[in-house]
């Protein structure tokens, strides 16, 4: 074997090496939202995802809750908020702090070099080794490059995602959190609706979409990535300028968010079947459950959920029962919400 072969293979690695090791478990900047890593957030313009990512920085930069129920550590924070200035900034964070100071900790750039914003990201986290940093780039269609000559869309997507999340790889605990346009389409795969091609999400460890209809109130957050389990939560735009979990616990949430999702096009009374089932976490319903709760017949009711059953809303786990189909959440490093 010639020297540079012996370059080639020197990562070479076999399954007793790996049977001996210990890893650590993932870490969350957010437990059950937001892990290490590098984590994309999609979503159309104007819905929230900027005021949901400035009260991410700021509960974690001094330590306090996200969505209104999800505690979170403290940890060196930096807010890349390239489409606002300090007076903006100043604002956004007295309508989400109330009567709380902005917490010292708390830092942020509004502009960055032009091409230099992976620079920027590592010459921050260098100052924050060990320290399970947590960096927001809002958004990222304020610094992304054009294409090389020759290069596709897909290959330039790629390339700016696969820089993105190298920053975070060198050093276990560092989260990235990007935010991004969605493609302004619908689309069956949730992952299918991040603006541009493929590249983006394929590179991101975490894609996490972001869902609300224009004048509601009600959305979804929708999570999907290699290393966290993929859930669908219920949440609610208040006063706003703000999110707030609809549900004591992410498994609540996901409870809520199956409902939402499933009641989708139905009518009033359909709608009502599945939201009673959704209200009920962990739980199977009969016929007569129902026909107490809506005011109907046992036997209308029974039509009623064979119906929604056919339809793929909900499913039949035995005889005369029924239940709504969802992902429990998962609750992350600290364990539980507030």
């Amino acid at each position: 074997m010639t020297a540079l072969d012996e370059d080639l293979l020197a990562g070479l690695r076999n399954g007793s090496w790996l049977e001996r090791q210990d890893f650590p478990p993932l870490k969350y900047a957010v437990p059950g939202l937001i892990p290490e890593g590098t984590t994309l957030l999609v979503g159309p313009p104007k819905i929230g995802k900027s005021w949901f990512v400035l009260a991410c920085a700021l509960a974690t930069a001094a330590g306090g809750v996200v969505l209104d129920k999800i505690t979170v550590t403290a940890r060196p924070t930096l807010y890349l908020a390239l489409e606002d200035g300090d007076r903006r900034m100043q604002s956004r964070c007295r309508m989400l702090l109330r009567e709380d100071p902005i917490p010292a900790p708390f830092e942020y750039l509004t502009t960055v070099a032009p091409g230099r914003v992976v620079e920027t990201i590592a010459a921050w986290l260098a100052r924050h080794p060990g320290a399970d940093p947590l960096v927001i780039l809002d958004t990222l269609g304020k610094v992304m490059p054009p294409a090389l000559p020759g290069e596709s869309a897909y290959q330039r997507d790629y390339r700016i995602g696969s820089a993105l999340k190298r920053v975070t790889d060198d050093d276990s605990g560092r989260s990235l959190l990007v935010n991004h346009h969605d493609r302004k389409a619908a689309a069956d795969d949730f992952v299918d609706s991040v603006s541009g091609t493929h590249g983006l999400a394929g590179a991101a460890d975490t894609t996490v979409v972001l869902v609300r209809g224009r004048h509601e109130r009600e959305g979804l957050l929708k999570i999907t990535g290699r290393d966290v389990a993929e859930g669908e939560y219920a949440i609610t735009f208040v006063d706003d300028c703000s999110w707030r979990l609809d549900g004591l616990t992410l498994a609540e949430a996901a409870k809520a968010g199956a409902a939402r999702r499933a009641s989708t096009g139905l009518g009033d009374r359909s709608t009502e079947i599945v939201e009673y089932m959704g209200g009920r976490p962990d739980e199977s319903i009969t016929p007569k459950d129902v026909a107490l709760k809506v005011g109907i017949d046992e036997k209308v009711a029974s039509n009623y959920l064979n119906r929604l059953t056919r339809k793929g809303r909900i499913e039949k786990v035995g005889r005369g029962r029924y239940v709504l189909p969802y992902t429990p959440g998962e609750s992350g490093e600290s364990g539980e919400s507030e």
